[in-house]
């Protein structure tokens, strides 16, 4: 196996070269032949099980990234405490990717933890990913899980896995915290230059401003595509924001049901500082403190320095909204031109929330003209489809039909369904209901008849779904 390893171009203080810790019967337990394929792992899968245990790196040179972050508002020194970077891959494109390994032992980082990872928290990784993926959301991406034939002791002991994560790059906000907190001006600008070449960030006359306003754009963006589809990240520290734009960190995630602004699934945000519709603002929050890292690059002086910085950031709700907006109107198939498009669409949110419709499913409905169920016969919701109807008519059902289907899945993987397979993994070592869900997510848009027979909303059992971070 041919890996390269740039990042060791970087000064040290960024890494710390680390062997992972070999596991004691390592088994392939899923393998994403698809993403395998792109990346030219062109041998029988299982002949990678020792490497992607952990238990056989050859001549590669592995490392733990150090960086640091605010996590839940509280700036901490951090790197990767159970994550070894192996190198990066080619594609068949002839792009580099990072390949990581999660859950393959202790390092320098691990903050006395065991550097290990459960075999339920890292299939979840994989499926969200991989669902992630398939619904068109820039997203680092899973390519194996081996089971490592060991337990791990959490509340309980349980099977012990490693993951192999793929990514455009490892960098994140808090990489950068890191270079301004600890490091020197020299090693900051070392970051900043090698990141523009890395990620090939189109520079003119003022590189580390294009180097903030190409972030600010991709989160931007990225924040846009997850409100669109009702994602929940959980746990959007700054160390966990990618500065390739990609969705990275899969912990507490999931996705709505009912549609809720307020809304917390993961068991660590008391708060609900990382709320649904907190996710926006704290993207902001997480962008200004990549500014204020940044500030020492910006220009000679520092108020010149805050100037730049925040004419930049002034620019993150602009994109932001511009492309919330646009995606919104389309999802009920209206002219992303329009202001009363955006008015419509958001007074159907509010309907939405008002009478606790699954954001999902009723998006569904709308697409299909389905408009029989209880909420649709709610008589402030009919008299929005009277709106709704007439605000659309310039093109014929069948054309908006199938516009809206473009960018309303027909089904999301479901936290109960999700978690109902990750249970069967972990508990009577089955991988059939992951294997069956990661298939019916690989089209999400095609509305098949089976993607509608098989989306079902969770049992009402009285409680909220509850995720945990699993470390």
């Amino acid at each position: 196996m041919e890996l390269t390893q740039s990042y060791t171009a970087l000064p040290g203080t960024f890494y710390k070269h680390v062997l992972p810790t070999p596991v004691a019967d390592p088994q392939l337990v899923i393998w994403n032949d698809t993403l395998a394929k792109e990346l030219q792992f062109n041998e029988e899968p299982r002949s990678y099980t020792d490497l992607l245990a952990g238990n056989e790196t050859g001549s590669l040179n592995p490392i733990a990234q150090a960086y640091a972050g605010h996590q839940f508002g509280n700036f901490t020194m951090l790197g990767d405490g159970r994550a070894i970077l192996l190198g990066e891959k080619t594609t068949l494109e002839g792009k580099n990717l990072d390949i990581q390994l999660k859950g393959s032992g202790r390092t320098p980082f691990s903050r006395g933890g065991d550097g290990r990872a459960a075999l339920g928290p890292m299939l979840r990784e994989y499926v969200i990913s991989e669902a992630m993926h398939h619904l068109r959301i820039p997203t680092s991406r899973s390519l194996a899980v081996v089971y490592s034939g060991e337990g791990i002791q959490r509340e309980t002991v349980k099977p012990g896995a490693v993951l192999t994560r793929v990514a455009t790059s490892h960098l994140r906000v808090g990489t950068f915290q890191y270079a301004s907190q600890f490091g020197t001006k020299e090693d900051l600008q070392a970051l900043a230059d090698y990141t523009l070449t890395h990620l090939q960030i189109p520079t003119g006359s003022a590189p580390y401003e294009s180097l903030l306003q190409h972030v600010i754009s991709k989160q931007a963006e990225l924040l846009a595509q997850w409100q669109l589809v009702g994602f929940v990240h959980g746990v959007m520290n700054t160390d966990n924001m990618a500065i390739s734009g990609e969705t990275i960190d899969y912990g507490p995630c999931a996705f709505l049901d009912t549609y809720d602004p307020a809304i917390v699934f993961s068991s660590i945000d008391q708060q609900g500082r990382y709320a649904y519709g907190n996710q926006p603002g704290i993207a902001g929050w997480n962008l200004a403190r990549f500014a204020e890292s940044l500030v020492p690059l910006l220009a000679d002086t520092q108020q010149e320095a805050i100037e730049i910085a925040q004419k930049q950031l002034d620019q993150y709700p602009v994109l932001f909204h511009q492309a919330y907006n646009k995606g919104l109107v389309a999802k009920i198939g209206g002219d992303a031109k329009d202001q009363d498009s955006i008015r419509l669409a958001n007074e159907f949110l509010q309907l939405m929330e008002k009478h606790q419709a699954d954001f999902t499913l009723t998006f569904r409905a709308l697409t299909l003209g389905e408009t029989q169920n209880s909420f649709f016969q709610q008589e402030d919701v009919r008299a929005w489809l009277t709106k709704w109807n007439h605000h659309t008519s310039f093109q014929t059902v069948e054309q908006r039909t199938a516009r809206m289907k473009q960018v309303n899945p027909a089904l999301i993987p479901r936290n109960h369904l999700v978690q109902q397979a990750l249970d069967e993994a972990e508990q009577k070592g089955s991988m059939e209901k992951v294997i069956s869900l990661l298939q019916i997510l690989e089209n999400p848009y095609t509305y098949t008849e089976q993607q509608v027979q098989l989306e079902q909303l969770p049992p009402h059992d009285g409680g909220p779904f509850v995720t945990y971070c699993g470390t």
